[in-house]
């Protein structure tokens, strides 16, 4: 990590000045969490000490981050979890700070968005055609999507007219199969320098934009195939803000997964046909017969030791793989794909590619990955899955020894302090600044934690409820105690619920018992119709109850009266089933830890402060939590998952919780008239 500079001094010194600046032009005020957070930011920078913030919603840490980046003498890497923060970053935040700040002196105000390449339209696929399943070039769409793609195909032109940036989400709206089709991933990318229409290209573009620019925001996902797994994405960089960190152990964990399924070897064999002159293409074939016969013949579920028929069928395809790799024509000459130039064979070749290079790591029976066969179901036939076991390693060897890591989320003390988080992510307890000196040396990370607090008061506008009368939950679901103890709170708040379930047959159990008990309520379920417009009519009628699952848990934004009441229906453990959870939990206990507490504690831990964190969304909130598990009261980890939460005030008392819910019905505005209740 390069030494400090004078500029860098200086930039510590200006982050107040220019923040204040910032605040009083966007017409904000004052936030000492705000202010902290900023020259904390600052001084890592400076001193190169990784840096792990805590700041509560509301805090505005996305300016604490942002000023001290445009301030710093070298280029910075912001990296989100969702496209939502990467949004509000490159059209609002970004903008707005610009020119506010960004004729100050020290301040460097080029920024740029980068993605992965499948994010971006691609020319060639659109103006060239689209591999059928035989490898052809295919000019014209034909089927049912036919039209969307004509529709994507012309968005896709305009924008390139018009110098636009030809990413997916300012596209018409679509499907992943329909986005396919005018999209390429790497594999299948000509490359700039081959390509008929490299100099007009939306990724390269992109990137050159990028390597202009002093601070480029991007995703965990590309930061990881950037850093860990070595494949250059991202222009050189020193320092990267990991914004919503809480998710970057599961977004290098999805980054780093490979799937494979039997289609996709017949589909490569197909596509090799026209580009293969030898047997190769039909071994290939076979070979992924083979692959479907033996995953038929597997319970899903994590795989300790492959079974004869799954071992030969990975290693025929991956002999298969290579050998159809070895057959396709060399040089530039295009062999069979002559009249279609380069482009069907190099995404024939990538489809080869991608099969030889999963099987080949799966053949490899690696301690540090974990193999399941997944279930199968939406259409999608059981395949093989492979996953790193841990990637705190490779995140501590390949990003945090090179680069200045600062991350921040709302929620990343867990059980009290910050050490459970900072290990997943490879810094270990003993390299705490916070907890005394630390002797610096080439194999020793110092870092320090920063908890800025929440403008909220959540012990005056929350109480936490956990129902300690109720029975455990059992493994058949929601039984009748739980179900009657949903109805009275969702009674008694009138709506204005929103019930976060460890399943989606639970969110529709309890939805469908309020809508028989208490039908004068609107109760929406997950499926009843896509997120965005259950949100809108959960935001637009108060006396709506919205139940669902995981991505209810972190991704909705509720302030105000809509949301009185936040339900969570069990702790959130993963499942004991789960492959890659249970083998991080078994090799957690066999190094001598406790895999429990590491593991299934700390998944459980993030997620409860991340859904209880649904509730309290502005100064003026007020509301409820109630945990219907009394694991949470009476569990010895309970102490754990506790000290992980916002300091609400706690009760186990339902006839306190039910009064408070009446008392804040009937102070929010749009009471239920008599002629909704008929």
């Amino acid at each position: 990590m390069p030494a400090p500079t004078a500029s860098d001094v200086d930039a510590e010194t200006a982050v107040a000045g220019v923040l204040a600046a910032a605040v009083e032009a966007l017409g904000g005020q004052e936030r000492p969490g705000q202010i902290e957070m900023a020259e904390a930011v600052a001084a890592a920078m400076v001193d190169g000490t990784h840096l792990l913030v805590q700041a509560g919603t509301g805090t505005g840490k996305s300016l604490a981050y942002l000023v001290p980046s445009l301030l710093h003498d070298r280029r910075v890497v912001v990296a989100t979890a969702t496209l939502a923060l990467q949004h509000q970053l490159v059209e609002r935040d970004l903008p707005r700070l610009v020119d506010a700040v960004g004729d100050l002196p020290g301040v460097d105000a080029s920024y740029a968005v980068l993605k992965g390449r499948s994010n971006y339209a691609c020319l060639h696929r659109i103006r060239a055609g689209v591999p059928d399943d035989q490898g052809t070039l295919v000019d014209v769409p034909v089927g049912p999507m036919a039209s969307k793609v004509i529709e994507l195909r012309a968005w896709a032109e305009e924008e390139s007219e018009a110098g636009g940036s030809g990413e997916r989400d300012n596209a018409p709206r679509h499907t992943d199969r329909e986005w396919r089709q005018v999209s390429v991933n790497h594999r299948e990318c000509l490359g700039a320098a081959k390509c008929p229409f490299g100099q007009e290209c939306f990724a390269e573009l992109a990137r050159e934009k990028a390597q202009r620019s002093h601070l480029v925001v991007t995703n965990h996902s590309l930061l990881a195939i950037d850093a860990i797994e070595g494949v250059p994405m991202i222009p050189d960089y020193d320092v990267v803000v990991v914004d919503e960190a809480h998710e970057l152990v599961s977004r290098i964990t999805q980054a780093a997964t490979d799937e494979l399924f039997a289609a996709d070897v017949d589909r490569a064999a197909k596509r090799s046909q026209r580009h293969v002159e030898g047997h190769e293409a039909d071994d290939l074939a076979d070979a992924g017969d083979a692959l479907r016969a033996a995953i038929n013949d597997l319970h899903p579920g994590r795989i300790d030791v492959v079974p004869d028929a799954l071992s030969e069928a990975l290693v025929a395809v991956r002999a298969s793989a290579r050998a159809c790799l070895s057959a396709y024509p060399k040089g530039d000459s295009g062999g069979a794909a002559q009249g279609d130039g380069d482009a069907g064979l190099n995404q024939a070749k990538g489809a080869v590619q991608e099969v030889f290079a999963t099987a080949e790591r799966m053949t490899a029976h690696s301690e540090g990955d974990v193999l399941w066969v997944t279930e199968g179901g939406d259409n999608r036939p059981p395949h093989l899955c492979v996953a790193p076991l841990q990637v705190w390693g490779p995140m501590r060897d390949k990003l945090l020894t090179d680069k200045l890591a600062v991350f921040t989320s709302a929620t990343l003390k867990l059980g009290g302090d910050f050490n459970a988080v900072a290990s997943s992510f490879g810094l270990k307890a003993a390299e705490n600044v916070d907890s005394g000196p630390v002797e610096r040396g080439d194999d020793v990370l110092p870092w320090r934690g920063l908890d800025v607090g929440s403008p909220f008061d959540y012990a005056q506008q929350a109480i936490l409820y956990v129902a300690r009368h109720l029975p455990p939950p059992g493994r058949d679901g929601l039984g009748q105690a739980q179900l009657d103890e949903i109805v009275e709170l969702v009674d008694a708040c009138e709506g204005r619920a929103l019930g976060l379930f460890s399943s989606r047959r639970a969110a529709e159990t309890a939805a469908e018992a309020v809508r028989e008990r208490l039908p004068h309520l609107t109760t929406l379920a997950q499926g009843d119709a896509q997120l965005p417009e259950l949100a809108r009519q959960f935001v637009d009628d108060p006396h709506t109850a919205l139940f669902g699952t995981l991505s209810l848990w972190q991704g909705l934004d509720v302030p105000g009266d809509t949301c009185q009441l936040v339900l969570i229906d069990r702790i959130p453990f993963p499942r004991p089933d789960d492959p890659l959870m249970s083998a991080r939990q078994r090799a957690a206990d066999k190094a001598g830890g406790n895999g429990f507490m590491q593991v299934a504690a700390t998944h459980a831990a993030l997620l409860l402060a991340q859904g209880t964190g649904r509730l309290i969304r502005t100064t003026t909130d007020r509301g409820v939590v109630a945990v219907l598990d009394p694991r949470l009261a009476t569990a010895r980890y309970g102490a754990f998952l506790k000290a992980s939460l916002a300091p609400m005030w706690a009760t186990s008392d339902p006839a306190v919780v039910r009064k408070a819910l009446a008392r804040l019905a009937a102070a929010a505005p749009s009471p239920i008239k008599q002629s909704d209740a008929r």
